[in-house]
């Protein structure tokens, strides 16, 4: 019981925590913004271009979620790929729309378990799932960057005294930032729910270990015992972002913004990537504000267009997740014989 109240305490620190770097981040997002020119970009903005986006959008997600049953085969974990689809958007919902302190990749860890005897092996595809989805975004930046940026990135950090200049004009918020993450380091170490925690995992590697470590072992080796499957997963990791990356430079040059491709490929992949860093609530605010800072710095794309893309890039990432909070409700995320009882108790 007081390891449960320990954790429990610390989940709020930890949901506290995130809060505060969310609402700080927006705040530094939205000083000094031209409300007037932003308001004019959204008046000018075609809803045809948002439509097409969302729909976009969503199309990826499923894409991508034929990358995860892909994986879940790859263990003989046999579910139909519409219960991995579901699946995959109850995760999106809890992600995006209801970003609490339980993240939506270990509700679709949770649930995958009740499809199947394989509870390790499934809990593994879903992380390796996103592994692959991080490795994809990293692999297209660095491509990008080198394929068509480095030259502009390059110059804009000579100009800037080497990528110094930035920082001597900001010295107290580089300062700010490193105390209040010394400070959040130093309770998590020293905070009595940590040591609790850790004294909890510790007696679980002692009386489950050896079988844990033997069990991912040989799912390991079942993912290296089919490379194609990997690289299938790769392949369809890039056509789900890319058809996403071109959805959204079509609604930036619909908001106005007069920038290549190229940037797109760039700027959102490393956001993407940023905002899977669990300091914020679902990248809230990290993501936006990182996202027009680049576009701004590489670009020179006014600010308030830059804001109107990130901020209809939220909206569709929400619109988009709202199906898997019908499929929670409807019960369709559950193996048949689960829905079956519970109509069966609800009956009674």
């Amino acid at each position: 019981m007081p390891n449960t109240q320990n954790a429990g305490k610390k989940g709020r620190v930890s949901w506290i925590a995130r809060i505060a770097v969310a609402t700080a981040a927006i705040l530094l997002l939205l000083r000094g913004q031209d409300w007037g020119r932003l308001a004019v970009t959204f008046r000018g903005m075609n809803l045809g271009y948002f439509v097409l986006s969302l729909g976009i959008y969503a199309f990826a997600q499923v894409v991508i979620s034929v990358r995860w049953w892909l994986l879940l085969r790859a263990q003989a974990i046999h579910i139909g790929v519409l219960a991995a689809i579901r699946l995959f958007f109850l995760g999106l919902f809890y992600s995006n729309v209801m970003p609490g302190s339980v993240g939506g990749d270990l509700v679709k860890a949770w649930y995958v378990t009740k499809h199947t005897d394989k509870r390790l092996e499934g809990v593994l595809s879903v992380f390796l799932d996103r592994a692959i989805g991080l490795f994809g975004l990293v692999l297209m930046a660095v491509l990008t960057y080198v394929l068509f940026l480095r030259g502009r990135i390059t110059a804009l950090f000579q100009a800037d005294e080497g990528g110094a200049g930035w920082f001597s004009r900001h010295p107290y918020a580089i300062l700010g930032s490193a105390g209040v993450a010394g400070i959040l380091l130093a309770v998590s170490l020293i905070y009595p729910a940590s040591r609790a925690v850790l004294a909890h995992w510790a007696a679980v590697v002692r009386l489950r270990g050896i079988t844990l470590l033997r069990k991912t072992r040989d799912a390991v080796a079942a993912y290296c015992a089919r490379p194609w499957t990997l690289l299938w997963t790769v392949f369809l990791t890039f056509v789900g972002q890319s058809i996403v990356l071109v959805a959204f430079w079509l609604l930036g040059r619909d908001l106005g913004m007069d920038v290549g491709l190229r940037y797109y490929l760039f700027v959102f992949p490393v956001m993407w990537v940023v905002g899977a860093v669990p300091i914020s609530i679902a990248g809230l605010g990290i993501v936006e504000a990182g996202t027009v800072g680049l576009f701004c710095r590489l670009t020179g794309a006014p600010a308030e267009q830059a804001l109107a893309l990130v901020l209809c890039q939220r909206l569709i990432w929400v619109l988009a997740s709202l199906p898997g909070g019908l499929i929670h409700l409807l019960g369709a995320h559950l193996p048949r014989e689960d829905i079956s009882v519970d109509v069966q108790e609800t009956g009674n």
